[in-house]
């Protein structure tokens, strides 16, 4: 009877005779259109979310700074049960509900909480 382990590795090994076992790509740039990695410079990156490129803007970088002095790192849980960041009603006041042409707005982090209604 084989182990666990073994079934494991036994898996493995069909995959990677497949042809599809995916080695980890380990960047050593930030993340832009070209990146540098470990097994190769200058890559295509044409997997990344940063549409707008903004990954590596040295604006945004001093303002993420900044907001750590002002807010810290990160927050310690959602909105709905510890509260909301002043910061959350100041965004969704100024930018959202008025471009949005209303008086108030809620920002949320994913599409399920948006329709549920919870914020």
């Amino acid at each position: 009877m084989k182990s666990a382990l073994q079934q494991m590795e036994q898996e493995l090994e069909i995959i990677r005779q497949a042809g599809t076992w995916r080695e980890e790509r380990i960047i050593t740039t930030p993340q832009r259109a070209r990146i540098d990695t470990t097994a190769q410079p200058c890559v295509l990156n044409m997997c990344a979310n940063n549409y707008l490129g903004l990954s590596d803007n040295p604006e945004l970088i001093l303002a993420a700074k900044q907001s750590y002095d002002r807010w810290g790192f990160g927050l310690s849980s959602v909105r709905f049960i510890c509260g909301t960041q002043e910061l959350h009603k100041t965004l969704e006041a100024s930018s959202t509900a008025s471009a949005c042409a209303r008086q108030s707005a809620t920002v949320t982090a994913t599409a399920i909480w948006t329709i549920s209604g919870f914020s």
